[in-house]
């Protein structure tokens, strides 16, 4: 099969990034996660396929969605549109019937062409920035066949690739795109085994040992972690990352404060959202907690 008849499930791709990785970038997100954080900000990332998102706002209550809804995965709850996305067979029926553009796609299946075609048209600023290409998501080793023939087509091209993982994957998936991949970008949630499952359905030991395991065999890894108000954000839990980095021979590590862009996001796939009205997190915040990484030896940065 030619390389480019390969395929994935992807639900945006945003260029002139700078946060994620070095110089300008372009970032290719994937859909599909194992991890389900309570205080996500791309929710929508977690199904594998498309979804169909409703915003109340926009709606005029004439359920012509409903109507023309072939799978009858469209109901009423009250007032609210509800979608059943198991259901749900991504026809775009219902998106494409609503008078009011209150219903909208996440995620659609785009080809290795297709995203090579807008990855390369800001080649001149990854390299006059030393920057390059991001697999991001959700996780993108949700999806290992496509992230991999991705990162191969961009080191074809002499692009520097990144790949923002949970690292809650099985070790011989990463064997096979470690190759291709120039940096790491390694989320870490908890310190802590079982509070790691009470915020996001899994342990961490899987991402412990990866994130040693990518270490020691020479790759570049920048640990990654969210700062979430009341899970992980006290001095006890400083001290307790960083344990968990020094025991990986991590040396740095960035600091992400809690934020809420999210937020809406939950509204329109009518979920709830545990962290509503939670107040963001600054820099100035978080300080204490910097600090004790700083004094453990670590380079900890915003």
């Amino acid at each position: 099969m030619d390389k480019y008849e390969k395929s994935g499930i992807i639900f945006n791709i945003q260029k002139f990034s700078i946060h994620d990785g070095p110089g300008i970038r372009t970032v290719v997100f994937f859909k599909g996660c194992p991890l389900h954080c309570r205080w996500c900000a791309n929710p929508e990332s977690q199904l594998s396929k498309m979804q169909v998102l409703w915003d109340q706002r926009e709606c005029q209550g004439c359920q012509s969605c409903i109507a023309h809804c072939p799978a009858q995965a469209i109901s009423m709850e009250g007032q609210h549109i509800v979608i059943n996305h198991d259901q749900c067979e991504g026809c775009l029926s219902c998106v494409n019937h609503c008078p009011k553009a209150a219903l909208k796609s996440e995620g659609k299946k785009q080809s290795l062409e297709e995203i090579m075609k807008v990855c390369l048209q800001d080649r001149v600023f990854y390299e006059e920035s030393g920057g390059g290409i991001t697999l991001s998501g959700g996780e993108a080793m949700a999806q290992p066949e496509f992230a991999l023939v991705l990162l191969k087509a961009c080191k074809e091209e002499g692009i520097h690739t990144a790949i923002e993982t949970t690292g809650y994957v099985d070790t011989k998936l990463l064997d096979m795109v470690r190759p291709y991949v120039d940096l790491f970008l390694f989320d870490i949630k908890h310190w802590d085994a079982q509070k790691h499952i009470e915020g996001t359905g899994v342990s961490n030991e899987q991402i412990l040992t990866n994130m040693k395991y990518l270490i020691a065999n020479g790759h570049e890894v920048l640990p990654r972690l969210p700062i979430i108000p009341g899970y992980n954000d006290s001095i006890e839990d400083a001290k307790g990352f960083a344990q968990r980095l020094k025991e990986a021979k991590a040396n740095s590590v960035q600091l992400l404060p809690f934020h809420q862009f999210g937020e809406k996001k939950y509204e329109m796939l009518h979920q709830t959202y545990a962290y509503a009205e939670v107040p963001a997190l600054h820099e100035s915040d978080v300080k204490e907690f910097l600090e004790v990484l700083i004094q453990a030896g670590i380079h900890a940065f915003f």
